[in-house]
């Protein structure tokens, strides 16, 4: 697992910066005044928020979920959407264990994982401003069946009996696809088609890196930096 733990690291690596930076501050703040009814004392920015969340913290269980109820309702802001993604980054490993991280289908569990992340960052601009009681759960919920769909796809693609006829997969009118759009013409474009190839197109790592003449583990490393950097 030492790809997932990269995956991982990375987020982690970012959000050591990004968590106590100055428009953490200012979210935070805003998310303070916006929900008086939560207990934040103490806190300080979201980095700080995310620690009172993890299980080792202070807060209770109702009190756990009464602020992630809090940051999806929230979500539309961007600092407050990496706070709700990393904490719940145990919850979509969980999910992909549940799965087995893809296993007989994706040949690198980092893949899996790196979907995961994508497809949860994706779920949380799609129900960012509705009010969920069980917040954390429904988003794992619905990741697991996204998730599960998007096997299922890559399982129809590498099994397919018809030659170099490949199943199509339908665009969706998705704030991923709308995000790999506006980077096409800059400086990113390459991994943008790449990862556009990758989740639109059904293609495998092994295709996408032949095609590019790239090794499938270091692409696989800039696909994910880049997912990390411009996509979650």
């Amino acid at each position: 697992m030492t790809t997932n733990s990269d995956v991982l690291g990375q987020l982690r690596q970012e959000w050591r910066f990004t968590g106590h930076c100055g428009a953490s501050r200012r979210s935070f703040t805003e998310l303070r005044s916006k929900h008086p009814e939560i207990d934040l004392d103490g806190l300080e920015d979201l980095g700080d928020v995310v620690r009172a969340l993890e299980a080792r913290g202070a807060r209770n269980v109702l009190e756990r979920a009464a602020i992630v109820r809090a940051l999806l309702e929230e979500a539309g802001d961007a600092q407050i959407h990496r706070a709700l993604l990393q904490t719940m980054i145990p919850g979509i490993v969980s999910v992909c264990r549940q799965l087995r991280f893809g296993d007989g289908i994706i040949d690198d569990p980092s893949e899996t994982l790196g979907v995961a992340i994508g497809l949860a960052s994706e779920l949380m601009v799609d129900w960012s401003g509705q009010t969920r009681q069980y917040a954390a759960p429904d988003l794992l919920s619905a990741l697991r069946g996204r998730l599960r769909r998007w096997l299922l796809k890559e399982k129809s693609v590498r099994f397919a009996h018809c030659g170099d006829e490949r199943e199509e997969v339908a665009e969706e009118n998705s704030p991923l696809l709308t995000r790999l759009q506006s980077l096409r013409g800059g400086n990113y474009e390459r991994l943008a088609r790449i990862t556009y190839a990758r989740v639109f197109e059904g293609m495998t790592l092994k295709e996408v890196a032949a095609q590019d003449c790239s090794a499938p583990a270091t692409l696989q490393k800039e696909l994910q930096r880049f997912a990390v950097r411009f996509l979650i």
